[in-house]
C-alpha cells in the first residue's frame, strides 16, 4: 500500500517553504524488533520514501546522487508496530543556493484500539555537490531548472517526468 500526494506552498521568497509530500506506508517485520515495536531507523527509511516520492513528483531527475544529507535530527515521540499504518510528511522549509533543509512528522495511525499519534518529528539539510570534475566534490548552487520546480510545483505538464 502506497499513496502518495505532494502540496505546493508558494511565498513571495524562493527561499521560504516551497513542496512537501506526504507517503501513506505500513509497518513492516523487518522494520521491527522482536517484540514488534519499530526500530528508531526505521523513521530514516520513511522520511527518505517521502523525499523520493517528492523528488519524483516535481521530476528532479539525478538529486539523489548529488544531494547528500549533511544534518539529521529526529525526536522520537511514540511507538509504531508492525502492521501498523503510518503517515509521514517531508516539508522544504528552507531553500538555500545549495543546500535544502527539510521538516519532517511521522505518524502512527489508528492501531489496536489507539489513537492517531505522532511517532517523531525533526529536520534535516541537504547540499547540492558538484561531482563531474576530478578531486572532491564541492558545493554548488542548485539547478535554476530545480529551483523552479520546486517552487512552481513541479514539471512542466507537457514534459513527463
Amino acid at each position: 500500500m502506497t499513496d502518495s500526494a505532494t502540496e505546493t506552498v508558494v511565498t513571495d521568497s524562493a527561499t521560504e517553504a516551497v513542496a512537501s509530500a506526504t507517503l501513506r506506508s505500513r509497518i513492516e517485520w523487518v522494520d521491527t524488533d522482536a517484540a514488534g515495536i519499530y526500530h528508531n531507523s526505521t523513521v530514516t527509511r520513511l522520511v527518505e520514501s517521502a523525499e523520493a516520492a517528492l523528488v519524483r513528483e516535481r521530476g528532479l531527475h539525478g538529486y539523489f546522487p548529488v544531494a547528500p544529507r549533511v544534518r539529521f535530527e529526529a525526536d522520537f515521540e511514540a511507538p509504531l508496530y508492525f502492521g501498523q499504518e503510518v503517515t509521514t510528511t517531508v516539508r522544504v522549509t528552507r531553500l538555500g543556493s545549495s543546500s535544502m533543509t527539510f521538516e519532517f512528522e511521522v505518524w502512527g495511525e489508528p492501531f489496536e484500539g489507539s489513537g492517531r499519534v505522532r511517532a517523531a518529528r525533526g529536520r534535516y539539510v541537504t547540499v547540492h555537490l558538484d561531482r563531474s570534475g576530478p578531486g572532491p566534490a564541492r558545493s554548488t548552487p542548485w539547478p535554476t531548472e530545480w529551483v523552479e520546480r520546486l517552487t512552481t510545483g513541479g514539471p512542466p505538464a507537457d514534459r513527463p517526468t
